[in-house]
């Protein structure tokens, strides 16, 4: 259907918005007759009849018809996040009043200002905490005490909200509604009288095919029309110059900054499929050495890191060093570099890397649980009893240059140790670890070991 109403229709809206309705029955009994009366892609064309009666104070005299128009819009797009609906500029001045609230839609701004009670009920629903209210009615939603309901954190959803309002186009946010109030209120007029009187100005506003309810006044775009011709058959804009006063300078460092590091780009995009012969790795070296400030322009993203790892673990290092000193993108390296496949070339990185420079506590930490996980879960016994030796020789290492706080690691690498024990290494740890918690070593006491060879 289209965005018209008829009589029947506006009839049935406003029967269900009668006070003995929203007096007598819950909210979620009138939304159910609401959906039964109109079907999903008449809602917009609901809603839009419902701000409009929302906005003129005296079309929904009561508030529990307030509080029942909101639940209406709120409930129509309840399947959907509160920041789709197509009405949410409305929940927007309702939970922010024009006080508060300088930068809205100037659509809405005849909007009620909702009562402490009734805020408190369009907060739960927009927070999605409002089930257990749905299942009382509008009135005495309006009579109760405001401070037995309890708080809900709206800080995501109105950020949501208020994002969703930034996309609206200025022009449109700068609108206004078409319809003026009437400052003398009708006073001395018998209920019926004024009942018969609301209901014949809800169909004036509403009904026709373009009703006033849909104007709206909004500030005109203006721009200057341009002069059509400068000369015989052709438009100024097409030609705004004399070309005989044009002189054209060129940009004589343009690409200069393309030739910067395209050297290293090569060979580091190379050293990631391959391992570099040792004449090229020292080439990429110097080059490193040279302008620091290329790394940034090699084309390294934290997604090919592990594949440097394996095949030029020294390439690897170096740039890793580099990155640190000017990269804001280091973490996501580091994030890389934890939770890639362990291997003896990963451990040499992270192993020069503590050793060069202090790297995060929780980076280090992480790393080490990824290895004991890594060991723990291994199939193959023989590869399992060659990546322990490896991890414990690791460990030692870090311990005894002081990398790492064995306290705050203790009961996990004990237990690894434990747990295997029957190697030669794992027994060597663990006899460090005794040593260290009795106080008979200090840490960087003692040279650290050798690393094991993998084959």
């Amino acid at each position: 259907m289209g965005s018209s109403w008829n009589h029947k229709e506006l009839g049935v809206l406003l029967a269900i918005l009668e006070t003995d309705m929203v007096e007598k029955h819950d909210l979620t009994y009138l939304c159910n007759r609401l959906n039964q009366a109109f079907s999903r892609q008449e809602h917009f064309k609901v809603g839009t009849a419902l701000v409009t009666l929302l906005q003129q104070s005296d079309l929904l005299p009561k508030p529990s018809q307030k509080l029942t128009a909101v639940a209406f819009l709120y409930d129509m797009y309840k399947s959907d996040h509160v920041s789709i609906n197509p009405f949410a500029p409305v929940f927007i001045h309702l939970l922010n009043p024009p006080d508060s609230f300088d930068a809205g839609d100037a659509r809405y701004r005849q909007l009620p200002v909702l009562k402490p009670a009734e805020r408190q009920f369009l907060t739960q629903l927009v927070g999605g905490q409002g089930k257990e209210f749905m299942k009382k009615t509008p009135a005495s939603i309006c009579k109760s005490d405001p401070f037995t309901v309890p708080q809900v954190d709206l800080t995501g959803v109105q950020l949501a909200l208020a994002e969703r309002q930034s996309e609206v186009p200025h022009t449109a946010r700068s609108a206004v509604s078409g319809i003026i109030q009437d400052p003398n209120k009708l006073q001395d007029l018998e209920r019926n009288e004024l009942a018969s009187l609301q209901r014949r100005t809800i169909e004036e506003l509403l009904l026709g095919p373009d009703p006033p309810a849909n104007r709206t006044i909004k500030p005109e775009f203006m721009r200057l029309a341009p002069p059509l011709y400068i000369r015989e058959n052709e438009m100024i804009w097409q030609d705004p110059v004399d070309y005989g006063y044009i002189s054209y300078e060129y940009d004589t460092s343009m690409l200069d900054k393309d030739q910067i590091g395209s050297e290293a780009k090569k060979l580091t995009a190379r050293a990631c499929k391959n391992t570099l012969p040792l004449s090229e790795q020292q080439r990429l070296l110097m080059e490193l050495e040279r302008d620091p400030s290329v790394v940034s322009n090699i084309g390294l993203t934290p997604g090919k890191l592990p594949d440097l790892v394996e095949y030029n673990p020294m390439i690897a290092i170096e740039i890793l060093l580099k990155l640190m000193q000017g990269s804001n993108q280091i973490t996501d390296y580091f994030s890389v570099l934890v939770n890639m496949e362990m291997s003896l070339h990963s451990m040499e990185v992270v192993n020069r890397l503590t050793t060069a420079v202090e790297l995060p506590t929780e980076f280090v930490h992480l790393y080490i649980s990824n290895c004991i996980s890594t060991c723990e879960s291994m199939k193959d016994k023989y590869m399992q009893n060659r990546l322990v030796r490896l991890v414990c020789v690791f460990l030692q290492s870090l311990i005894r240059n002081k990398i790492i706080n064995v306290g705050e690691l203790f009961i996990e690498v004990q237990a690894f140790c434990i747990e295997f024990s029957r190697i030669r290494e794992a027994a060597a740890l663990f006899r460090l670890l005794r040593q260290l918690d009795s106080g008979e070593l200090e840490p960087g006491k003692g040279s650290p070991p050798a690393v094991p060879t993998t084959k």
